[in-house]
């Protein structure tokens, strides 16, 4: 079967390797010139099951309402005269009961489970390399409500088997020293050693490497313009290429996987995908004193932060703003994170090199990706991953090849 994959971020990248494992003729279509350009470009680095709480929870309504209008605020709406902006908005505030932030987690910690298991197995079958590093992820906490209100979800995700154990302030400093700087300042913590962290696009660059090696064709700088049916299944895919050339690109099946733009496409063909851009921020930056500088990948759950150390250089990254397709670059948040590490790692790194980037996160109001079959015969989907496009790519890249395949997929996830 041919099979043509709209996207070369992580989750089109990855689909188009397990597909081409599978045995079919695989073709992948981006409009950037190199592969994982936008979300994956500058993630958080972390492959992080235990980031399972979704956004969406019965504490979120009330700190939204406090965070609003403040620029530096880890979650910001800016209000638009944007009816998709506010009917997602509506189905976030129904994700937020107690009882559908149990049903979410679930699905977020077995995708992110077996995704992670498939992403070690992958990594030790090709000899990956993307400055990975296996110590684990280490939530802390700067507020001792915040770390109360963490023993419950840390609880349902060691009952679905993402050991997230809860530990105190000073084993936590035991386990990473650099956060002795702060330890009166902290609350508690809690840990999950079988987590990682690693560079996403670095890890997709060489996974796109391997499957040209296997034959899988890349159509680089080539703009998808349209989709366009026939007797109730797509027909053909229009793009352009870099020089304006109009194409036709035809095959059996089709995975929709552009991130924030797949509800873009999917909505000319009845599709409606609750998918709506959340923008995020990095900071990356060299390691200035390794002495002060952090091993372990870090979450700072107050201030949605994620901290890893990627070789000699430091990725802080986390924040959403939900302001459109806006891309621009907001200093004052950029600024934010900047003074926030360096409250917690004074000299660690060297933030006048700092190299800011944003990106928009295709997120869903319940924090689930949307991963299956669509009401069009020959198009899948493999889109919303949201913050978390990296713990879940190799699973759910696995999973729909499988799904294309005829076979069933290998873990229990609600597949549409």
């Amino acid at each position: 079967m041919k099979v043509v994959v709209l996207g070369a971020g992580l989750l089109g990248v990855t689909s188009a390797y397990f597909l081409r494992e599978q045995g079919h003729d695989v073709v992948v279509i981006d409009r950037q010139a190199t592969p994982a350009a936008e979300t994956s470009f500058a993630n958080g680095g972390q492959i992080s099951v235990s980031h399972a709480e979704p956004w969406a929870n019965p504490s979120a309504p009330l700190k939204v309402l406090k965070w609003m209008g403040k620029e530096d605020a880890p979650l910001l709406f800016r209000l638009r005269a944007d009816m998709r902006q506010w009917l997602w908005g509506l189905q976030f505030l129904r994700e937020c009961t107690p009882a559908r932030t149990k049903y979410n987690i679930e699905q977020i910690v077995r995708l992110g489970t077996y995704s992670r298991d498939t992403l070690q197995a992958l990594r030790s079958s090709i000899g990956l390399q993307y400055d990975e590093r296996t110590q684990g992820i280490l939530h802390f906490y700067t507020n001792q409500n915040e770390f109360d209100a963490a023993e419950v979800p840390a609880a349902q995700m060691r009952e679905l088997g993402c050991d997230r154990r809860v530990i105190s302030a000073d084993e936590a400093v035991k386990l990473e020293p650099a956060l002795a700087h702060i330890r009166p300042q902290l609350a508690g913590a809690t840990y999950t050693a079988e987590d990682e962290s690693g560079d996403a696009n670095q890890f997709a660059r060489g996974l796109v490497e391997q499957c040209k090696k296997m034959g899988v064709e890349f159509l680089m700088s080539h703009t998808i313009t349209a989709l366009r049916t026939e007797g109730g299944a797509i027909d053909h895919v229009e793009a352009t290429d870099s020089e304006g050339r109009f194409q036709r690109i035809r095959a059996d099946s089709y995975v929709l996987a552009m991130g924030s733009l797949s509800p873009l496409y999917a909505k000319p063909l009845g599709i409606d995908l609750p998918i709506y851009p959340a923008k995020g921020y990095s900071v990356t930056m060299p390691v200035k004193d390794p002495t002060y500088a952090h091993q372990v990948s870090l979450t700072d759950d107050e201030f949605k932060l994620v901290f890893s150390r990627l070789g000699d250089r430091l990725r802080i990254a986390g924040t959403a703003e939900f302001n459109g397709y806006d891309r621009d670059l907001n200093r004052v948040r950029c600024e934010a994170i900047v003074r926030r590490t360096e409250e917690l790692f004074p000299g660690a790194g060297d933030a006048a090199q700092a190299q800011f980037w944003t990106g928009l996160r295709p997120a869903t109001p319940s924090n689930v990706p949307i991963i299956g079959r669509s009401k069009i015969s020959n198009l899948f989907l493999n889109t919303g991953h949201g913050t978390l496009g990296w713990t879940h790519s190799c699973g759910s890249g696995k999973s729909i090849a499988r799904i294309i395949s005829g076979l069933k997929p290998e873990v229990d996830f609600a597949f549409t």
